[in-house]
């Protein structure tokens, strides 16, 4: 997998790439990551990106050319194209699942006021990762970009995220380490007792249990699983 970031942040993005699966996944050449800055594609002599908005209003917009011109040189065939913006749809780890078959992503990430709407014209998808505001769109991004690549073929074991949290709807079930007893706080009897098929059937009560406190969003309305 190829993946390509716009931004006006480079800098943001070195230490991320450069720790745990994502730096494996790179050192093994299973994904390629390349951030450029937009500024780089500004036709303005000063390298301007932004200007103010029609019809008044604060702060800055980002400007189409840079952002259309950047997306031109380095979009191909098989490239898809996602902003990331607050009002994009929310990002799901069924979303990751299917990003981490596509063979080029390019990462517009976003900054100041927003974005000329126009932008959005040369954009495939556009995702947001809450319902909430950032100062940019680069910690987004770099969300995007670990959730992903982790899921890329070879980069993990398939088992170790086949039945994670969010991979069936259900939260993931709870985990336990030696010691057995710690500061008097024990690990669940049925773990230790050697009875696979008792441990399945506390992991699912107990993903389904986790998930109605936590998340009763991800269930139907009778409580089942989606």
């Amino acid at each position: 997998m190829k993946i390509d970031v716009l931004t006006l942040f480079p800098n943001m993005f070195a230490s991320v790439f450069d720790e745990s699966i994502i730096k494996r996944a790179l050192n093994n050449g299973l994904v390629e990551i390349n951030v450029h800055n937009i500024r780089d594609y500004s036709s303005d002599p000063h390298k301007k990106v932004d200007d103010t908005p029609y019809g008044g209003g604060p702060g800055m917009v980002l400007m189409c050319q840079p952002i259309f011109d950047a997306v031109k040189a380095l979009r191909s065939d098989n490239s898809k194209v996602i902003l990331l913006t607050p009002g994009g749809k929310l990002y799901k780890q069924s979303i990751a699942l299917d990003l981490s078959f596509e063979e080029h992503l390019i990462l517009i990430c976003g900054h100041y006021e927003g974005f000329d709407e126009r932008i959005k014209t040369i954009c495939d998808m556009e995702l947001s990762i809450g319902d909430y505001i950032l100062t940019g769109g680069e910690i987004p991004c770099m969300v995007l970009i670990d959730s992903i690549t982790r899921l890329v073929d070879g980069v993990i074991k398939k088992e170790s995220y086949e039945k994670e949290s969010f991979t069936t709807n259900l939260l993931d079930y709870p985990n336990y380490t030696k010691p057995r007893i710690y500061e008097g706080l024990n690990v669940p009897d049925i773990l230790v007792n050697g009875d696979h098929e008792k441990i399945n059937k506390w992991r699912s009560e107990m993903q389904i249990k986790l998930t109605k406190e936590n998340r009763p969003d991800l269930l139907k309305g009778d409580g089942s699983v989606e």
